[in-house]
Order: structure tokens, then sequence, then C-alpha cells
């Protein structure tokens, strides 16, 4: 039987010693990179469920996508604008229809004089084809009048330049532009006494 000297029981207890504390050191490292694991992992609530994305939701837009039905303006002739060859004017969709010519009415858009028609039945008063200074003082051309309102006269044109904006001017000014081919199409339709109903 082997009896350990002094000086093996010493080297036994440090080797000991050694063992515990790299054990220690060990699990020390190990219990921080669970730590640190569990600190970086996202929240349960944010994980998804099998089958489902993981990105927030999106809640779906009510507006209706870019060129839709539902973005487009409303082509039909207005209900309420009578019967027979016509020339229709709606105040609030800016907006005319040559009715009655063709199978199918030609609409277009315009741009409102400062003083508008008041809705109702109205026949062409006069027109002149050449070009003219409107009330706004741009040059126009198929000028085609057809009422009367807080003594200005109102009557659809066209400006020579193909311009399509608002009348610029302090004056009450009555002329209704719209594009030099619609203002083509307005002048070979309507032609004296012609029928226009003017609805809101």
């Amino acid at each position: 039987m082997h009896v350990r000297t002094k000086g093996e029981v010493q080297v036994a207890r440090s080797s000991t010693g050694f063992v515990a504390g790299l054990t220690a050191a060990a699990l020390a490292v190990v219990g921080f990179l669970a730590y640190q694991a569990s600190a970086s992992a996202p929240p349960r609530s944010a994980l998804a469920a099998p089958g489902t994305s993981g990105s927030p939701s999106v809640q779906p837009s009510n507006a209706p996508p870019a060129g839709s039905p539902a973005n487009k303006p409303d082509l039909a002739v207005p209900a309420n604008s009578g019967t027979g060859v016509r020339v229709v004017y709606a105040l609030g969709a800016k907006r005319v229809w040559l009715v009655g010519v063709t199978k199918t009415p030609k609409t277009f858009a315009v741009v409102p004089s400062s003083i508008s028609p008041k809705p109702g039945t109205y026949a062409v008063l006069s027109r002149t084809g050449g070009k003219i200074t409107g009330s706004d003082g741009v040059m126009v051309e198929h000028v085609v009048r057809f009422a009367i309102n807080e003594n200005v006269t109102i009557g659809f044109s066209s400006a020579v330049d193909g311009s399509m904006t608002s009348p610029k001017t302090d004056k009450k000014a009555g002329g209704i532009r719209m594009t030099r081919a619609d203002g083509n199409a307005m002048w070979t339709f309507a032609t004296r006494n012609s029928k226009v109903v003017v609805v809101p």
C-alpha cells in the first residue's frame, strides 16, 4: 500500500482546486452565453404561428388601386339632362357631353368660368369662329355662347395656345374652356339655337 507523502497530498489538493476553478469558470461562461441568447431572442408574442408570416400585418387600404373604376370619372350622360340632341354641361363634374348625333356621346373635361350658368335648359345664342380676346384676356376661338348670368355672357371656347387654366382675372369671366380639339367638336355640334342643358 502506497502512502502519499506530504508533497503528493499538496499537489493533489492543488490539482483538485484547479479543476474546480475551471469548472466554475466554464459554468459562468455558459450561463453568460445563455443570458445573451435569451436577451436577444424576439418576444414570444412576435413569433409567427406556423403557416403565417413573421412580419407585422398590414391593414388593407380602403382606397381603390390606381386605374380602378372608382378612380375614373363617371362618363355616363347625367340622367336628369333631358332628351334629344343636346349639349350637356355638368357643373360639379366639370364635364360636357355632346349627345344625340352618334350612338356614343362624345364627352370631355372643361375648365369652368368664374361665373357659371345656373342649372336649366338654354339655346345657343351666338357663335364666333375666328380668334378673339376672351374676357380674361386670353386669345380664344370657336366661341359658342348660350347663357347670361350676372350680366356676363357665358359660352364654350378654346384657347388658341391650347391652355386649360382657370381664368386669371379679377373680372367676371364667362368663358368655359376646353382643348382645341374639343372646341372644334363643339363648334361643329352646337349650331345656332342648339339645346344646351346645364345640370348641377
